[in-house]
Order: structure tokens, then C-alpha cells, then sequence
């Protein structure tokens, strides 16, 4: 059976009444994916914004497999130190990840986030050195349109995680850098300009699909899930 395991910030985890996009790819895998699969993580729960902590399990649908390592405020920095428990006590075949955003905005500049790239990547590597691992770049947020600074701290990261996928890759341990999602929009993907909604959902799952579709031969084209 194929283990992925999502790991992301409140992107990932999403929020209480959700779906998310980790239920939107599994739909899909499951139209798709012509083997037995599922996802696994140290985590089930949604983020409950009125309890401000990760305490719902109120999925929209809740009948698919919730497992994940995403956490609400929480990047590379803070999963590089948790990763390679994760990795050796659900043993994942795939890391599915989503995170840079927090960094950037509260806690490492671009090099020091890529840093933390690096160790991320060993860390699960050291836990199981055939493990594959899939990337997103840190994609359009509202943030980056009113804060130039910031958005070119965004536009550097995405360079650095580019140049850090090329050079971390290897056969044995492939390492995939995703694509943005080519339309996203925050005004209509997103419901505060962050946060995915429906569309921005189906949108991030679709470059995750993709990416190992077009690598690996897995599941087929994106329709919507």
C-alpha cells in the first residue's frame, strides 16, 4: 500500500467545516490511482478557530483517511525537528508538502527558511533513505500584494527551494518541486486571501496530482474531486 503523507501549515490542516485539499487529492487518487493507498501522519485535526487550537474534527466529509502532519502557524522550522519521528512511526512513501509562509512571515528570512529546507530533507531521509517527497512553492497570499518586502522574500525563497530541490534529488530518494497552481487567484481561491476555499482546494491538489503524474505515472489528470 502507498503512504503519503501531507505536510503543511493552516493551508494543510485546514479549519473546522472544511474539506481541504488533502480530501480533494484523495478523492482524485481514488478515481485514479490504479493500487491500494493511504494517507498517514501523527495528526487527524482540523483547526478550531474559536477554540484557537487544532481541536475539530469537523470535516465537511469526515469518510477519508485525516491523517497528516500540518499545523495552523507552523513551517519548515518548525517540522525539520519533527519530521524524522514522523517518518520512522507512519512510514510514509511520500512526503506531500506545503509550508514556507510562516516563515517568512514571522520567523526566518529566505536563507535561513531554505536552511531549513535542507534539514527538513535529511531528517526524513535519515528515517527512511528511499523516501520521496513532492514540494509546493510558497504560492499567492495576500500579504505578498500589499508588502513588497515581503513578496520579494516570497520570489527569493522560491528560487532558493528551486535551486534546493535540483540539488537534493537523487534516484533513490526522488525530490519533486511542484508547480503554482497557474491560476490562482486569492480573490476568488481563497476566502481571506490565504486560506484556500473550494476552488483553491481542488487547485492545490491538482498541482500535487500532477506533479506525481507526470514524474511517477501515478493516478491521471486532475478533473476535480
Amino acid at each position: 500500500m502507498l503512504r503519503f503523507m501531507p505536510v503543511g501549515d493552516s493551508m494543510t490542516i485546514g479549519s473546522a467545516g472544511e474539506h481541504t485539499w488533502r480530501y480533494r487529492l484523495w478523492r482524485h487518487l481514488c478515481a485514479t490511482y490504479g493500487g491500494p493507498f493511504t494517507f498517514v501522519g501523527p495528526r487527524e485535526a482540523l483547526y478550531d478557530k474559536t477554540a484557537d487550537a487544532p481541536v475539530s474534527y469537523a470535516y465537511a466529509v469526515p469518510d477519508f483517511p485525516r491523517a497528516h502532519l500540518a499545523g495552523w502557524g507552523e513551517g519548515w522550522g518548525h517540522m525539520a525537528p519533527v519530521i524524522g519521528e514522523a517518518v520512522r512511526e507512519h512510514r510514509p512513501d511520500v512526503l506531500l508538502v506545503s509550508l514556507g509562509l510562516i516563515d517568512l512571515g514571522f520567523y526566518t528570512n529566505a536563507e535561513q527558511t531554505e536552511v531549513n529546507v535542507r534539514a527538513f530533507v535529511a531528517a526524513a531521509r535519515e528515517s527512511n533513505p528511499r523516501i520521496r517527497m513532492v514540494v509546493l512553492p510558497v504560492i499567492p497570499n495576500v500579504r505578498a500584494e500589499s508588502d513588497p518586502p515581503f513578496a520579494a522574500q516570497v520570489a527569493l525563497f522560491n528560487e532558493l527551494l528551486a535551486k534546493a530541490v535540483s540539488d537534493l534529488d537523487e534516484p533513490r530518494s526522488p525530490l519533486l518541486l511542484a508547480s503554482p497552481p497557474a491560476t490562482y487567484d486569492i480573490r476568488t481561491d481563497t476566502y481571506d486571501g490565504t486560506h484556500p476555499n473550494e476552488s483553491g482546494e481542488h487547485k492545490i491538489a491538482a498541482v500535487f496530482a500532477g506533479a506525481m503524474h507526470q514524474a511517477w505515472g501515478w493516478g491521471g489528470e486532475y478533473r476535480g474531486g
